[in-house]
């Protein structure tokens, strides 16, 4: 992957099945001066990666951890691999009679608020000079225009949400960062604890491990432009709808 030796790479769910084939995919391609995995539980990470505690319900922990990388050196690429589906009491509805507020606002928590925190003090970080990324995973389910199924309001809103923020961003960073990238990822469906419950068979075809989703996704940034940034982009490169 295309980077600068002398700023650092961030993954912000590290534990997660995803974020720890992003760590380990950027801790062994050697692009970056270091690599940093952050989570709230400490991550199983290769050696020479620092692992730093972070909790994207708190924001203090979000701040602490900034000022903790940022003494570090400029940062190069922020990859935010967090996601919420389901877990107990919250669980993708079939029908608006299922709505939930509380299971609702748990959603846009994670998904949504959590990243835009992410991003307040992540990006100050971000190199001014150079090419620099900003990204989140989102979903192609976050796509209004491609929504023919319905259902899942709560997960679906929340990345649609998340979309836009990521939109906005990228046209305030583009100010003062004029080859940053700042983008959505939709990592395909992956055999991760996100999309157990849905998913039947993890060798199913369509199907893949958390690794070759991390290659793909790493792959996808680096062929990326600076005036790409603002858009959402599957797995194999294609730009998903608004």
């Amino acid at each position: 992957m295309t980077a600068s030796a002398s700023t650092s790479a961030v993954v912000i769910g590290a534990s997660g099945g995803i974020g720890q084939a992003l760590v380990c995919a950027l801790a062994a391609n050697q692009a970056y001066s270091s690599v940093f995995a952050l989570s709230r539980s400490k991550p199983l990470a290769p050696n020479g990666v620092r692992t730093v505690a972070i909790d994207l319900g708190d924001e203090a922990t979000i701040a602490a951890a900034a000022e903790s990388i940022g003494a570090a050196g400029p940062v190069g690429l922020v990859i935010v691999a967090t996601g919420l589906l389901h877990q107990d009491g919250v669980l993708p509805e079939k029908t608006f009679k299922a709505l939930d507020p509380a299971a609702m606002a748990t959603v846009f928590s994670v998904n949504t608020i959590g990243p835009a925190l992410v991003a307040k003090h992540f990006v100050p970080l971000l190199a001014r000079r150079g090419r620099c990324v900003f990204a989140a995973l989102s979903a192609r389910v976050g796509s209004i225009e491609d929504n023919r199924l319905g259902g899942w309001y709560s997960y679906r809103a929340s990345k649609a949400a998340l979309n836009q923020i990521l939109r906005t961003l990228a046209i305030e960073v583009a100010r003062t960062r004029p080859e940053a990238l700042v983008v959505g990822l939709h990592p395909g469906t992956v055999a991760s604890e996100l999309s157990r419950p849905f998913r039947s068979d993890p060798n199913a075809h369509g199907v893949v491990q958390p690794d070759v989703s991390a290659a793909h996704l790493l792959r996808v940034l680096d062929s990326l432009a600076a005036n790409d940034t603002g858009g959402v982009f599957a797995w194999d490169g294609t730009r998903i709808p608004a």
